[in-house]
């Protein structure tokens, strides 16, 4: 499945929509004042375009859904009665250039397969709008490197869909950490994955996905690099997989162990063949976790001494789009900006040099 067959596969399965999918009309989230929200455009309607980011931008405070980019005509329909979305908002794959010219779009929010994502957040950057990207960020870093260079030239911001830095059980967690709670941390413990007996996904292409590492891989390594709020220097990964027979051009399961400049380590483990989801400190004198540590539908953390900490909030998609629209209205930093991306990336290239040549690997 390259890239073509992936814009013309969405077009089939969107074809198959229709409105008795979408029963009522919800409600806008449009502002009154056009200078009290940012438009944000959405590239690609799959799962989570639908599922997570649409529905939060409904909950927003500072940005609010304003068009969508779609090469599924009926997808765009669909979108537009439930969401109202005006007309002269709706993009395809086709004119997406003309976005330029839309006062109503200040933010495109990159949600198609890694392998789409550096075409489309320079196209965005070039068209003067602010990206936010999904993450990976790319397929390399020199893709990455190349959207960063594209948002600076073009005088937009660039943000990165890390919604876990944004959420309040893990920025507590790497409080306790960076505090020393349990003294100082000693080894860090990362696990993401799930079991998915899909065929024929763009997850499992080469170009488009990339496989586990990429997808939910680079959950364990922002994880770690957050938590201890340090650059890892060096990687040693080994691929295996149980279903050679999928899993023909990328990888079911990497364990990799990240070493940090001080001597710790973080051992993790991604998979798309085990459901997966944890992340813990094993300090001096205790440990604390998160799992699971990934999930949209919140989070609980614990410490040895018995504590436990769960907060909830109202989407972590809605307060990750809310801190970026805030900041991009104070001119401040973002959470994740580009950089957060490229580094992770940095270290995926390391991981997969590691699995092929059976060695220690300088990231």
């Amino acid at each position: 499945m390259n890239r073509r067959k992936f814009l013309h596969s969405t077009a089939l399965t969107g074809s198959a929509l229709s409105l008795s999918t979408i029963p009522f009309l919800m409600p806008s989230n449009r502002p009154t004042n056009r200078k009290e929200k940012l438009g944000v455009a959405l590239v690609g309607l799959g799962g989570y375009s639908s599922g997570q980011l649409a529905p939060a931008l409904q909950n927003t405070d500072h940005c609010y859904l304003a068009g969508i980019v779609t090469g599924t005509p009926s997808k765009a329909e669909t979108w537009k009665k439930k969401y109202d979305i005006p007309d002269d908002n709706i993009y395809n794959y086709d004119n997406f250039s003309t976005i330029a010219d839309n006062p109503d779009i200040d933010v495109v929010y990159i949600v198609l397969p890694s392998g789409m994502h550096a075409e489309y957040a320079i196209k965005a950057a070039h068209a003067g709008k602010h990206v936010w990207c999904e993450k990976p960020m790319a397929k390399t870093v020199a893709e990455c490197q190349a959207i960063i260079n594209a948002c600076e030239q073009n005088n937009v911001r660039l943000s990165i869909g890390y919604r876990m830095q944004h959420e309040p059980n893990t920025q507590k967690f790497k409080e306790m950490a960076q505090n020393k709670k349990f003294g100082a941390p000693r080894m860090i413990e990362t696990a993401a994955g799930f079991h998915d007996t899909r065929t024929g996904h763009w997850r499992l292409d080469a170009e488009l996905g990339g496989g586990a590492t990429y997808d939910m891989g680079v959950y364990c390594i922002n994880g770690a690099r957050y938590i201890y709020q340090k650059e890892p220097v060096s990687v040693m990964a080994y691929e295996s997989t149980t279903r050679p027979e999928i899993f023909k051009e990328v990888d079911e399961t990497m364990n990799f162990i990240l070493e940090f400049p001080d001597g710790l380590y973080a051992n993790c483990i991604t998979s798309f063949g085990i459901n997966l989801g944890r992340l813990i400190v094993t300090a001096e004198n205790g440990d604390f976790r998160l799992e699971p540590f990934q999930s949209y539908n919140g989070l609980k953390g614990s410490g040895s001494d018995g504590t436990t900490f769960s907060d909830k909030v109202k989407s972590q998609q809605a307060v990750q789009m809310d801190n970026d629209a805030k900041a991009i209205k104070g001119k401040a930093p973002f959470i994740a900006p580009g950089e957060e991306g490229l580094k992770d990336i940095k270290v995926v290239e390391a991981i997969f040099k590691s699995a092929k040549e059976g060695r220690r690997v300088v990231v």
